[in-house]
């Protein structure tokens, strides 16, 4: 599979501040990929670095085979960004400014344009200075997916937008990703990244903490499993691989890791009417990279 972006010890240091440190990944052509982390964890940091608009203190990163500092004009004709503010002109229409960002881009599929108005219910005959945040993020994400850009860059793209405009922005990705576009989403809306990603990277600290699919990352936290009985609860907390033991009235709650096999044998021997495990969340696996810790501010 063609890699569209690149990224090799790719590091931002402020001073003693090491906001980003020997970032290395690769993006695939048709692939979504969640880049996850809380505020200031290098995020933006990352996203600055690859449109070129901040200078690496080390490494390199590679946009379309272009040198993303060198050749910048190369990488912004195949790229569309969506920032997490929008920063716009205030006399300006809504259509008016997507006409502008258009022809700032280059190319725009004015047929699908209009499909995404209509979406994302966007009045488009108002002054910018009229919009709200969030209606002000909706121009932002029509120019970028009507502009039919092959790799879409998106920095927190659903700050401001309410959950019906959140999920019109899900079924844009799916078409994007249809349509053989690429999109790097960055995030901290682990339900959005677990719905529309085929893979997360997870930052922590300005280091790369880990990159998989979810499936590759269950190994991260442990298999949740529920019993209900009608007796007494087993006891199951001296049984290897189990943890977080809870129980309360007639149903136990426990975390086990590896082999369940022990667990459920107990289990079985006591009849729950009701016996159910899940693999962990996005938001579980997300967690168990960070931990207690206290996060970093921006």
């Amino acid at each position: 599979m063609d890699v569209v972006l690149r990224t090799t010890d790719l590091t931002k240091h402020y001073g003693s501040f090491a906001a980003l440190e020997k970032l290395n990944l690769e993006l695939r052509k048709g692939e979504v990929l969640g880049y996850l982390g809380p505020n200031g964890a290098g995020k933006t940091t990352t996203i600055r670095l690859l449109l070129g608009l901040i200078r690496p203190t080390a490494g390199s990163a590679e946009i379309f085979g272009f040198d993303a500092q060198k050749q910048k004009v190369q990488v912004h004709a195949r790229t569309a960004y969506v920032p997490g503010e929008a920063t716009l002109w205030p006399s300006l229409t809504g259509m008016e400014t997507l006409h502008l960002l258009a022809r700032v881009h280059g190319q725009v599929d004015e047929q699908y344009r209009q499909k995404l108005i209509q979406r994302f219910q966007f009045e488009p005959n108002k002054k910018v200075r009229a919009y709200s945040k969030g209606n002000k993020q909706k121009i932002n994400l029509i120019a970028a997916f009507s502009s039919r850009a092959e790799l879409l860059i998106m920095d927190e793209p659903t700050s401001g937008l309410d959950p019906l405009m959140e999920q019109a922005f899900r079924e844009s990705v799916d078409e994007a990703k249809a349509n053989g576009q690429t999109i790097f989403l960055s995030s901290h809306i682990l339900s959005e990244a677990e719905a529309l990603c085929d893979r997360v990277a997870i930052l922590r600290a300005g280091k790369l903490a880990e990159i998989g699919t979810l499936e590759e990352m269950r190994h991260l936290s442990a298999l949740t499993v529920e019993a209900t009985f009608s007796g007494a609860v087993p006891s199951v907390a001296h049984l290897k691989n189990v943890s977080n033991v809870q129980v309360a009235d007639h149903q136990l709650t426990c975390q086990v890791t590896g082999s369940v096999a022990e667990l459920l044998a107990v289990l079985a021997a006591a009849k729950p009417h009701i016996l159910l495990s899940r693999e962990p969340s996005l938001e579980e696996l997300f967690l168990s990279v960070y931990g207690g810790d206290e996060r970093r501010k921006a």
